[in-house]
């Protein structure tokens, strides 16, 4: 797929998108399961590179690009990733002075609704392909119900993580 047809196709998923990891669904269905392009496991160490650095939550459309076009590919998904930017300033305009209505609100919660189920459908499928032994399940459930029900920051989160990865990799025999 050539460069300009990537950056269509991230676009597609950040135009469907309120917050950054909304996207992933349509994501994964356009490069995983339509195009070919990446594989589960693929889809999941994009998410986990651009999870891990520092930027916005959605810099994993530019990981994703990467892996699946080079650096055409990662080129096209930074511009994917900015262009919807652009063109909220023009709709805000419009919008602001309808943000308040009822039936705008409404639209707005069903939207994003809408988009949480289609994230944790996508999660489950994802997790299939990245959980593969009970230390990773076992991992998976602390670091969810920590997320879910502590304050801890989720950098913590990872690093005890990464640290009991490293720690049951090196005392296997």
């Amino acid at each position: 797929m050539n460069a300009f047809l990537l950056y269509l196709v991230l676009l597609k998923a950040t135009c469907t998108s309120f917050s950054g990891m909304a996207s992933l669904p349509v994501l994964r269905n356009d490069l995983v399961e339509h195009y070919h392009l990446l594989t589960d496991e693929q889809l999941t160490r994009a998410i986990a590179a651009g999870r891990t650095g520092p930027g916005p939550i959605g810099l994993y459309i530019v990981c994703a690009g990467y892996l699946a076009g080079g650096i055409p590919g990662a080129a096209a998904g930074l511009a994917a990733m900015n262009t919807p930017a652009f063109f909220i300033i023009l709709l805000l305009k419009w919008l602001g002075v309808r943000a308040e209505r009822p039936a705008v609100q409404r639209t707005i919660r069903s939207s994003l609704l809408a988009a949480a189920g289609l994230l944790i459908a996508t999660s489950v499928r994802l997790a299939e392909s990245a959980v593969t032994s009970p230390l990773e399940a076992g991992i998976s459930a602390a670091a969810f119900g920590l997320l879910a029900f502590t304050a801890v920051d989720s950098v913590w989160i990872m690093a005890g993580a990464a640290a009991v990865g490293v720690a049951a990799r090196l005392l296997q025999p």
